[in-house]
């Protein structure tokens, strides 16, 4: 099949996840770099694909969506088989928890944590950093009964929490004492087909 175009940026969590969705898939991918540095995302030819100027942007022949979770659920339901979104009421559910987890609490913590350190966004680390404990806390607490965040099979519901999870540390966000957390992060990485996020020397992350 023809490849899937995937406007993103190296260093965004939320183009990340597609990345790892897509190659979780087994998907032939076309990676379309986007200077975000540099104003690209707000370029009128980039508003023509997302209006919201943001990344990422999925074209998959002539089928454009924006944002993250929006592009898992579209993969999930065309090519993943039954296997990454539940189709029975709760199952859905439980998944769409979790979707609503990464747009707000894990982007307004870890995600706005690695924004400080990687960016110098003008925000209050010391806030940050305590918004993106307490909820890794619930995250470890939930992740001492299942193996996955929406029960024991993988679901796009890890797809969508594991970039800014796994790279917190760039943010100043220790893992250490999340133990549920980090063997959670590790059966993630041990999918067929994982692809990691390049780390960056940021905060505590002291290897490239």
């Amino acid at each position: 099949m023809p490849a899937i175009k995937l406007y993103h940026f190296p260093r965004s969590g939320h183009a990340h996840r597609v990345e790892l969705m897509l190659s979780l898939l087994q998907l032939p991918t076309e990676l379309v770099f986007v200077d975000l540095v540099n104003g690209a995302h707000k370029q009128p030819d980039f508003l023509a694909l997302n209006s919201f100027g943001q990344i990422p942007v999925l074209d998959d022949q002539g089928v454009v969506l924006a944002d993250s979770n929006a592009i898992l659920v579209y993969l999930a339901n065309k090519y993943g088989d039954g296997r990454w979104l539940p189709t029975d009421p709760v199952g859905a559910a439980k998944v769409q928890r979790w979707l609503s987890v990464a747009a707000g609490p894990l982007a307004s913590g870890p995600g706005i944590a690695r924004l400080i350190t990687l960016f110098g966004a003008p925000y209050d680390a010391e806030e940050v950093i305590g918004r993106s404990h307490a909820l890794l806390k619930v995250i470890d607490q939930e992740l001492a009964d299942t193996a996955y965040l929406a029960g024991n099979e993988p679901t796009i519901a890890d797809v969508a929490v594991y970039s800014y999870t796994a790279h917190a540390p760039e943010g100043n966000v220790s893992l250490e004492e999340y133990t549920n957390v980090r063997a959670w992060l590790a059966r993630i990485e041990a999918l067929p087909g994982f692809v990691g996020m390049p780390r960056t020397i940021a905060g505590l992350q002291v290897t490239a």
